[in-house]
């Protein structure tokens, strides 16, 4: 049923982006409809479309996130920090590198500093 794209090996599952706003939606749906508690809810789904019910469970609460729903860290923002970290990883490193020149350069027009 449901359409999972594996990564090779024992790693977690991985769910095609469509599969999981559907069943984000499914789950919307069923609150609003019969406004369910949401644990069974989340749960008959998750099995119905065959993912694991904590993985949706996630997604939910990630889902109410963006929505404005639930305080948290939106998508959004989470994607600008992975974003603004391997920039700063970059700079870090070319920090280093900056340094270890400058550092070079120093020792050979100096001649009192050691080489």
């Amino acid at each position: 049923m449901g359409t999972r794209m594996s990564s090779g090996g024992p790693s977690p599952r991985r769910y095609a982006p469509e599969l999981k706003e559907r069943a984000v939606r499914m789950v919307f749906d069923a609150f609003e409809a019969d406004g369910a508690e949401q644990f069974g809810t989340i749960t008959r789904i998750a099995r119905q479309l065959d993912i694991v019910p904590e993985s949706l469970r996630s997604w939910v609460r990630q889902a109410q996130v963006d929505k404005g729903k639930r305080p948290g860290v939106t998508s959004e923002e989470r994607k600008r920090i992975v974003e603004l970290e391997r920039e700063l990883r970059e700079v870090r490193r070319a920090n280093e590198i900056l340094k270890a020149a400058a550092g070079f350069f120093a020792r050979e027009l100096d001649p009192r500093l050691p080489r």
